[in-house]
């Protein structure tokens, strides 16, 4: 089995790796997906109204509380995608769901309510050249856990070399250290996702190459400048792009620095704190279309002189256009939890 995060794609080189082959399935395994998502009433608002939903009782908080819930119900659709979505680490190597036999809601959800997602091997079985098919049940469940939702349905997963991303090509071997194993298995035999690596785990001069990518869209170039009082035009005045931008919707830079640092925490998820960026470099535009790809080096790490219960890394991080061109490039230090310490992880239902 390769239950490791990162494939090796070069001497200290590394590139992230998300989802099981098909082959790596087997009938009564048993997953924890983290992390986990704390819902909110402006979550369901939003789900409800976006889709023309008329059920008042998910936004309309004077009709909820002449019913037996007595405050908004979360729409449905909310947390089946999120408990699809969260499971994603895992089944992130899927062709496509092939249908659900049961979608079943067993329990209410409410704005405040954490979920979680968790899920069990079914059934596997071969599905031709390119993939197997693996039938799963999907539970969501909250902080207290209870059972809130259970999907029963049917993943078509890519066997071992057919992924888009493999086929045709020599597939990079897995890097099998328990540094970066993706699992850690629970007192209950089941296996929960990990995030990150502890202090101990860094080695300074390893290259870390952050999955999933990132595409801009318009929508984004504009929304984010607007929630920030951005007043220049080149983000959000169609007119003004379509005479000086050939009609290019400009990505707010700091939008940029906040998605190609988003791309780096699944591997620096043990993160206490980040202290600051340094040397920020912006040498190539990114506009609305563009595919960014980041990547980050460990320059150095040191023992922190005032909290013994954490180190400091220093890490360079540089994002890519889809032409490779540098768009983005910066310096961070990190303070990160030592493995020996006393962590939030275990409390919480993380490993």
């Amino acid at each position: 089995m390769s239950f490791y995060a990162y494939l090796r794609a070069a001497d200290a080189r590394y590139q992230e790796r998300f989802g099981l082959d098909f082959e790596e399935f087997k009938v009564g395994q048993r997953f924890k997906h983290r992390p986990g998502v704390t819902l909110s009433q402006q979550d369901n608002a939003d789900e409800a109204l976006d889709t023309l939903n008329s059920a008042m009782l998910h936004y309309d908080a004077h009709y909820a509380a002449q019913t037996a819930w007595k405050k908004p119900l979360m729409v449905s659709t909310v947390t089946l995608q999120r408990v699809i979505g969260m499971a994603s680490r895992t089944f992130g190597r899927k062709q496509a769901i092939l249908g659900f036999a049961e979608i079943a809601l067993t329990g209410p959800v409410f704005g405040g309510d954490t979920l979680y997602s968790e899920s069990e091997i079914l059934g596997v079985r071969d599905g031709g050249m390119q993939h197997g098919i693996v039938t799963v049940v999907s539970r969501g469940v909250n902080a207290e856990g209870k059972e809130v939702a259970k999907l029963t349905y049917d993943l078509a997963v890519y066997k071992r070399g057919h992924h888009p991303d493999e086929a045709g090509g020599a597939s990079l071997p897995p890097v099998e250290e328990e540094r970066f194993m993706l699992y850690s298995t629970g007192p209950d035999g089941a296996l929960v996702e990990r995030y990150g690596m502890f202090f101990e785990d860094a080695r300074a001069g390893e290259t870390f190459v952050h999955y999933p990518r990132r595409t801009f869209h318009r929508d984004e170039a504009i929304e984010h400048a607007w929630r920030s009082l951005e007043a220049n035009p080149q983000f959000h005045d169609q007119s003004w792009i379509d005479r000086h931008q050939d009609g290019r919707h400009r990505i707010q830079e700091p939008w940029v620095i906040a998605a190609a640092t988003a791309a780096t925490t699944r591997t620096f998820g043990r993160v206490v704190a980040n202290l600051g960026w340094t040397d920020i470099k912006l040498p190539t535009p990114v506009y609305a279309g563009d595919t960014t790809e980041a990547e980050s080096t460990i320059v150095d790490k040191r023992e922190s002189k005032s909290r013994p219960n954490e180190g400091i890394l220093t890490v360079d991080t540089r994002a890519y256009n889809q032409r490779r061109e540098l768009v983005l490039a910066y310096r961070r230090n990190l303070l990160v939890y030592r493995r020996t310490a006393e962590t939030p992880y275990a409390k919480a239902g993380y490993a």
